[in-house]
């Protein structure tokens, strides 16, 4: 084992003034930390909450646990962090390990005794002080891929215990092991004009500008002519010395005429409000070029913590007999910094490029109450759902509603409801509204009441009511059906359903229940005979899938196994 040994010294948060000790926490793994994400890198709809630590792209790995405390909380679940552990910590702190394979010793006792409780594979159980006390270096748990997790990794986070606001683990000495000697990379640099009377480099849309890197590393822009108000945006990663991959940045600060302006740095944050990383990037363009460009300017502020946003948000104001320096930082955590020099002059060039425009008689105002009705679709967006207005496409056809595109960021739940006078009431239970993207259908949870169905979203897009008379389909992966079994460890089946999904799944063998364990990226149900349930000799299996409609399929069959060495 691998047991890290900080000098032990206080890190102070540029942002908060907060003392961190640098010497508290050891690794969680035994092999040298590399990580596939870093703390603050931006991901779909959230941003990244602490590290994902490589595990040599397998499973199977030792988990530590990075200082004396206690379990307080295990979560299980088919999606997010997987299998999940939470240890508090005396002095004030709670580190979190997911995508486990399993706990470890008295930790996996722990996991099935809750799971075969609630007769629940996802279970979210909170733990006394007393109940799984760890000492720092314990085995606490095996490494995995489980949840929402694209490959095997351990994913670690520190979080203060009172508030749950996550921190940057940069801060508690991982940058002693974790060196990084590069500077961030810049890919590229766009500018914004901000209202209708804006021109940039005589175009009304955002352009991206070119950069000449020089000897020293540093950036210029070619020149920004432009009238009006304007703002900047980047695209930009940062490597370190051991992990060989891409990953986020720690700040970006900028200075207009030399003064300090617009900034963001990813130390600590809150989980209800890392949705505002749509606010944060151009969503428009993530989502139809898959670029997240990073917006240095708030057009509407918003409140992200992690954000300084200066005296005029980001935003310039260009204006004649004025020649304006505009200078842009990147930063990692150890200070390697990225700067981009802009000169940005006044220009009443005329406008070469037009913004794309949009008809459309459906307007959006952000700050009140929209509800607009179509045919049979009623849609209701509360106050503040989006954070800017917008002209919305708003349609009806061959029973699917087309709403606007999923270009404008809601931070809110929006409704979305149905009216269907026709299908007869026997069917309706069987019926749902999902997301059409292509010929995938993405079921949401949907109200019925008569003959309204209801759903609650985030997502603009096309949605439609969907009839699902369909059970899902289950199979076995070894034909076991009349046969000793008694050389392997456990049952493994595939399950699927075509249009709702798979909303439960329950298996008994001899009449008790017993815990499956469900791979949503695999589509596997496992139950592993090490649970004690099986008898020796026959053994009668049931296994019900029933989907979000409600559709069943039961697999039932018998098979032989001998308990006996």
């Amino acid at each position: 084992m691998r047991n890290f040994c900080f000098v032990f010294l206080f890190s102070i948060s540029t942002f908060g003034q907060t003392q961190y000790p640098k010497d508290y926490f050891r690794s969680p793994l035994d092999i040298p930390i590399q990580l596939s994400g870093n703390f603050g890198e931006l991901r779909p709809n959230h941003i990244h909450s602490g590290f994902d630590c490589k595990t040599q792209q397998k499973v199977g790995l030792n988990v530590y646990a990075t200082a004396d405390g206690y379990v307080s909380r295990i979560k299980i679940s088919e999606i997010g962090y997987g299998k999940a552990i939470y240890i508090a910590h005396p002095n004030g702190y709670t580190t979190v390990y997911g995508h486990l394979q399993s706990g470890y010793g008295d930790i996996e006792k722990a996991i099935k005794k809750e799971q075969y409780k609630a007769k629940s594979y996802e279970i979210d159980v909170s733990l006394n002080p007393n109940d799984l006390v760890v000492k720092k270096g314990d085995i606490i748990a095996i490494s995995g891929n489980t949840g929402g997790s694209d490959g095997p990794h351990l994913h670690f986070e520190i979080r203060d215990t009172q508030s749950e606001k996550i921190i940057n683990p940069m801060y508690f000495g991982f940058d002693t092991v974790i060196t990084d000697s590069k500077r961030p990379a810049i890919s590229s640099l766009w500018v914004y004009p901000l209202d209708d009377n804006s021109i940039v480099n005589q175009s009304k849309r955002p352009i991206s500008v070119n950069l000449s890197l020089q000897e020293d590393g540093s950036y210029i822009a070619e020149k920004i002519s432009a009238t009006g108000t304007i703002g900047f945006g980047i695209t930009t990663f940062d490597y370190d010395d051991v992990s060989w991959n891409s990953n986020g940045i720690f700040r970006v600060q900028t200075f207009l005429n030399g003064k300090s302006d617009f900034r963001f740095q990813f130390d600590t944050f809150a989980f209800d409000e890392t949705r505002m990383i749509n606010n944060l990037i151009d969503y428009e363009r993530y989502k139809k070029l898959g670029q997240r460009v990073q917006k240095l300017f708030m057009k509407n502020p918003f409140p992200l913590s992690i954000i300084k946003p200066g005296s005029n948000n980001g935003i310039i104001s260009v204006s004649s007999n004025i020649t304006q320096s505009y200078r842009i930082e990147v930063a990692d955590f150890s200070e390697n910094i990225s700067k981009i020099f802009i000169p940005i002059q006044y220009s009443t060039l005329p406008t070469k490029v037009t913004p794309v425009p949009l008809t459309s008689k459906y307007f959006v105002k952000a700050t009140k109450e929209n509800i607009f009705s179509l045919d049979n679709v009623t849609v209701s967006f509360p106050p503040n759902t989006f954070f800017d207005d917008f002209y919305m496409n708003f349609d009806v056809k061959k029973e699917k509603v087309k709403l606007h595109e999923d270009i404008v960021p809601a931070f809110s739940n929006f409704s979305i409801t149905f009216e269907d006078s026709i299908t007869p009431q026997k069917d309706r239970e069987k019926m749902f509204i999902g997301l059409v993207d292509g010929k995938k259908i993405n079921y949401y949870n949907t109200k019925r009441y008569k003959n309204s169905f209801t759903i609650y979203t985030k997502y603009l897009g096309d949605y439609k009511l969907i009839k699902d008379g369909v059970p899902p389909k289950i199979k076995s992966d070894k034909h076991i059906g009349g046969k000793w079994i008694s050389n392997i460890n456990e049952l493994k089946f595939t399950i699927s359903d075509a249009l709702s999904g798979i909303k439960s799944y329950e298996g008994y063998l001899n009449g008790k229940w017993i815990l499956l364990e469900y791979e949503s990226k695999t589509k596997k149900l496992i139950h592993r005979f090490s649970d004690g349930i099986v008898t020796e000799g026959k053994n009668d299996l049931k296994v019900v899938i029933t989907d979000n409609v409600g559709n069943s399929t039961i697999f039932e069959t018998q098979f032989f196994r001998s308990q006996k060495p």
